[in-house]
């Protein structure tokens, strides 16, 4: 099975590109939209919350320590590069809907 586009795998850990919707009704991951994970949070964008609340979302569905988990590209915008830092590929596409 291939990778999905969303699902990097360099530098010994796994990035995920996501597409953040910030003040969402629920926490959830929403599928893959045009090469994108889609992210929901009911987080407002302000100061650092909604970056907050996709890595904790992430770090949960991943089973990756939240202490591992970074929004390491876009922290200002809808998108986002998230890493995953000592998680394998695999099972993140597994565990993250692919």
């Amino acid at each position: 099975m291939a990778a999905p586009g969303w699902l990097i795998e360099r530098d010994g850990a796994v990035h995920v590109r996501v597409r953040v919707t910030p003040r969402a009704s629920r926490d959830e991951l929403a599928g893959e939209r045009a090469g994108l994970l889609a992210v929901r949070v009911t987080a407002p964008p302000a100061e650092g919350r909604a970056n907050a609340a996709v890595e904790k979302l992430l770090a949960r569905a991943a089973g990756v320590p939240r202490s591992r988990v970074a929004v390491v590209q876009g922290a200002s915008a809808r998108e986002k590069l998230v890493r995953l830092e000592g998680a394998d590929a695999a099972a993140v596409a597994r565990a993250l809907g692919a």
